[in-house]
């Protein structure tokens, strides 16, 4: 197939998509949420009508919170996101948000993290990524333990790894350009779920193309017949091109709506799973089965 034949040309682009990726998570850096650097979030809604977003602001530097971010949501609410607030600091918010009193609001949401819950909650996704990613590959390499030849069924599952590891990286960078130059689009709880949602989207298509390869390594075996490694993978991938393209732009579709029609939050969880999702197929079709021929071709060497 012609993913086999070109796949030079693929590696390059994912190359050049995680450099970029890796270069504006380590220079620009991410815009963490209140949920891992801690702070308040504060929604409201303004049935009257919202206040200029300008006079607002003004108001809350007055009261010298520091930095603070202030977001429309909807036609009449805007969200706060500020450090975390102390019960005096909060009325002095609120005061503000209602002009003196003399604008009517509704609070939909009021989250409060400190900083030490945020920093454990920062460790604790590390981790779940990391569990995640482990228990893949001691799948892999158990489901394909029989199919050791000519590539052992552990480099499956460190094939898989590495195409996990292109799906995770090429979303996070894509949040921190969005983050800190475009969208006020944050690293949060919301995200970490959406990239484990990506991870086990991922390894699913990746699992279904490299089971096409082991039967038809198995069924060459069974018949004697004499093909090249890198001909059964491209057989593989021709047979499972379509359902994978189909499948993933099905979801995709979906995101989609719910980003042009869903609320603040929901809009950063599709962005992450649309691109993420994406990301995931090009890896899986792509990135995995073809690093598969280039091991083949390392070991025969």
């Amino acid at each position: 197939m012609f993913i086999v034949r070109y796949k030079s040309i693929f590696f390059a682009l994912s190359a050049m998509l995680m450099g970029a990726s890796l270069f504006a998570i380590l220079f620009f850096g991410l815009n963490l949420g209140i949920d891992f650097k801690g702070g308040a979030l504060l929604e409201v809604s303004y049935p009257n009508g919202r206040p200029e977003i300008q006079t607002i602001e003004e108001g809350i530097k007055s009261i010298g919170l520091g930095n603070t971010t202030i977001q429309p949501a909807g036609e009449n609410s805007i969200i706060l996101r500020t450090k975390d607030l102390s019960g005096e600091e909060r009325m002095g918010v609120l005061n503000v948000l209602s002009l003196g009193g003399t604008t009517v609001f509704e609070e939909e949401r009021f989250n409060s993290i400190g900083p030490v819950i945020g920093s454990e909650l920062k460790r604790k996704a590390v981790i779940a990524i990391i569990i995640v990613m482990v228990a893949i590959i001691l799948f892999i390499t158990f489901a394909f333990r029989r199919v050791s030849l000519p590539v052992p069924s552990w480099k499956y599952g460190l094939v898989a790894i590495i195409a996990l590891l292109h799906d995770v990286i090429i979303p996070t960078g894509v949040f921190a350009l969005l983050g800190n130059f475009f969208i006020d689009f944050q690293i949060n709880v919301l995200f970490v779920t959406a990239l484990l949602a990506i991870l086990g989207f991922s390894v699913h298509d990746t699992i279904v193309v490299f089971d096409r390869i082991r039967e038809n390594l198995r069924r060459n075996k069974e018949y004697h017949i004499d093909k090249e490694f890198a001909e059964t993978v491209g057989e593989g991938l021709s047979q499972t091109f379509t359902r994978s393209i189909n499948t993933s732009m099905t979801v995709v579709f979906v995101m989609l709506i719910l980003y042009f029609l869903g609320g603040e939050p929901t809009r950063q969880f599709a962005l992450a799973l649309s691109v993420g999702v994406i990301a995931g197929t090009y890896s899986s079709l792509f990135i995995a089965s073809p690093l598969l021929v280039v091991i083949e071709k390392w070991q025969r060497r």
